[in-house]
């Protein structure tokens, strides 16, 4: 049966740890899987612009000895031509072994997963999910700070549009003793959906701040985000608020001496440059976790465990 990951929900916790445990093997000891793919291939389907999210499963896939076709933007493909998500995975099914696959569209992978013969994993698609950028969060927590239980998350800037926010959420939920901070303008808070469908069902504690010195002492780890441009309908709403949060040394003061920060990247202005040689800055070592999971991915969904066996999450 085709295993494909459309929610971090579609791994339970238990299946997590294991991926997460590959991952900090693969760190470890490269060498022993340089070629666990050696033959298959990687598609990457990108209909969004993206950096670290394509790069990096490329980067994955090429590292574990596979191969990698496929295109980085709409404009570049057949759906220029007006071609369906569900024609493009049944022809990417006949080239590929495994698919990767942004959309700004929420839906679009589950869309493709339905008419795929082979993995797909989503990219991200519009304000939804982000399931491999919530993979790396947790692996980023989890190998930083030991454990991913028992503290104070705060999430910071766009919590409305923000698909790594959604997922990370969604995630974090069934660790024990995870309590959210969200910190945001009101325009931007978290949707509805996610406190009545997510938080409070699952007895989690939340509260809401629009100041970040106001959260800062409290958290364990700060979450932050850009304030999506391509999210908003309205120029002027965007430049309104695209500056609400900056991160900068004199706020860093106010933090414990181990907080993390982490962001999925891309930043524009939202941490200042003149926190990233500060200790507690791991956004950069959060991207390189990015790869190494990915890598983990690729090979639990190919059946292809390299040096390390492995059970397919049913």
């Amino acid at each position: 049966m085709i295993k494909h990951v459309l929610s971090p929900l579609d791994f339970s916790v238990q299946e997590l740890e294991d991926l997460m445990d590959l991952a900090n093997d693969i760190e470890k000891y490269p060498d022993k899987y340089a070629h666990a793919c050696a033959g298959k291939q990687l598609a990457t389907l990108f209909y969004e612009p993206s950096t670290r999210t394509r790069l990096s499963f490329e980067s994955a896939m090429l590292s574990l000895g596979g191969n990698v076709l496929g295109f980085a933007s709409a404009d570049s493909s057949s759906a220029a031509k007006g071609e369906s998500v569900s024609d493009t995975i049944r022809v990417i099914s006949c080239y590929a072994d495994i698919c990767a696959m942004r959309h700004p569209k929420e839906g679009a992978p589950l869309v493709a997963s339905m008419k795929s013969s082979i993995p797909v994993i989503n990219a991200g698609d519009g304000g939804h999910q982000h399931p491999t950028q919530t993979m790396t969060d947790l692996l980023s927590i989890r190998s930083l700070k030991g454990s991913i239980s028992n503290m104070t998350v705060g999430l910071c800037g766009d919590l409305k549009f923000g698909r790594t926010v959604h997922s990370l959420i969604n995630a974090l939920v069934r660790y024990p003793g995870i309590n959210f901070v969200l910190i945001s303008p009101p325009e931007l808070r978290v949707p509805d959906y996610i406190i009545d469908d997510v938080l409070k069902p699952n007895n989690v504690p939340y509260t809401e701040c629009t100041e970040l010195e106001e959260a800062m002492p409290k958290l364990d780890i700060l979450y932050m985000t850009r304030v999506q441009k391509e999210r908003f309908f309205n120029e002027e709403e965007y430049l309104r608020m695209k500056d609400s949060y900056i991160l900068d040394r004199a706020k860093m003061e106010l933090a414990k001496k181990d907080m993390l920060v982490l962001h999925p990247l891309p930043r524009v202005n939202e941490i200042s440059v003149e926190v990233d040689d500060d200790p507690r800055a791991a956004y950069f070592k959060q991207a390189q976790y990015g790869k190494y999971i990915r890598m983990a991915l690729i090979l639990t969904l190919l059946r292809l465990s390299g040096a390390v066996p492995m059970e397919l999450p049913s």
